[in-house]
């Protein structure tokens, strides 16, 4: 069934999904809802790495499989192989290439880059073309809270890049941040996964069964066990509905090497998001998906 409402073309946003899509089971419900959004013509998604050897491709095949699901047709690109500390002399990756070309591009809608995970390739679109910044706003899930930060307990998205965020977040760029102390709120469990999500067509199949394989791996040390925050989705929610959470602006955070922040004169202000609505934005997910992929 069709979304039987409009958005008036005023509210519409251009967006870009930068996602290490492959890095564990969140990002995938994320693209997913962004892709289901009529208030989102989604120009493409970059593919990011997780520090990991192959990353990169692993999270575009990862792209390549939800796009596969939910039957649609976007244009997905590879990103940086590495940290950007790494790249000094690499050509620029097609995700950055991407984003250069559509921060420039003529058009009457404002560009979001919805950036969950690393930030390397925004970073490295910024360094090669920093007039690209009056041009988008970057939303972030990542980072600890610039206010209650502390040593020893490194933030994963950050964690992946550091060099990479203090560029983005020192570039003067319109920049919403979504810390690990809210992202980390966006808790549904494993059964409401399987009763509400996995029956919608092959993507919710596709979500529910991918969650559960890494659930149950190795790499899932740290989970709770019968449940998981989806905290790439809040990047989705502050676009849809800005104020679906709190939110407040303050001079920008310097990261240091384990994610812990500093502070120093004369930093851009920034946007930092101190609660999210995870009602919301759970629920507007999982209604999208029961209309357009449920059973008919």
């Amino acid at each position: 069934m069709p979304l039987e409402y409009k958005v008036t073309e005023d509210k519409i946003k251009s967006v870009i999904i930068d996602t290490d899509a492959a890095c564990e089971a969140d990002d995938p419900f994320a693209i997913a809802h962004a892709l289901m959004c009529k208030k989102f013509a989604v120009a493409g998604i970059t593919a990011e790495h997780f520090a990991e050897d192959g990353s990169v491709q692993r999270s575009y095949d990862e792209v390549m499989r939800v796009l596969e699901a939910m039957e649609l047709d976007v244009p997905v690109y590879m990103g940086c192989e590495t940290r950007l500390k790494e790249l000094e002399n690499d050509a620029l990756s097609p995700a950055a290439e991407f984003i250069i070309d559509e921060a420039k591009r003529d058009d009457s809608r404002p560009l979001f880059v919805l950036c969950i995970g690393a930030i390397t390739n925004v970073a490295q679109a910024i360094k090669a073309c920093p007039e690209i910044t009056k041009r988008m706003t970057v939303v972030w899930i990542g980072g600890q809270d610039p206010d209650h930060s502390v040593h020893g307990f490194p933030e994963f998205n950050c964690g992946n890049d550091v060099e990479a965020a203090n560029l983005v977040i020192s570039s003067g760029v319109e920049f919403w941040m979504i810390p690990n102390t809210v992202y980390g709120t966006m808790h549904i469990s494993l059964a409401e996964i399987q009763r509400r999500i996995a029956p919608c067509g092959k993507i919710g199949k596709h979500l529910f069964e991918q969650m559960t394989a890494f659930n149950e791996s190795e790499k899932a040390f740290w989970t709770a066990g019968e449940s998981w925050s989806l905290g790439d989705s809040p990047a989705v929610g502050v676009v849809l509905e800005p104020n679906c959470g709190g939110h407040y602006d303050r001079p920008a955070p310097v990261f240091e090497a384990d994610t812990a922040c500093h502070y120093e004169d004369g930093r851009p202000i920034i946007r930092v998001y101190t609660s999210i609505n995870s009602r919301f934005i759970l629920e507007d997910f999982i209604a999208k998906l029961e209309l357009i992929y449920g059973e008919k």
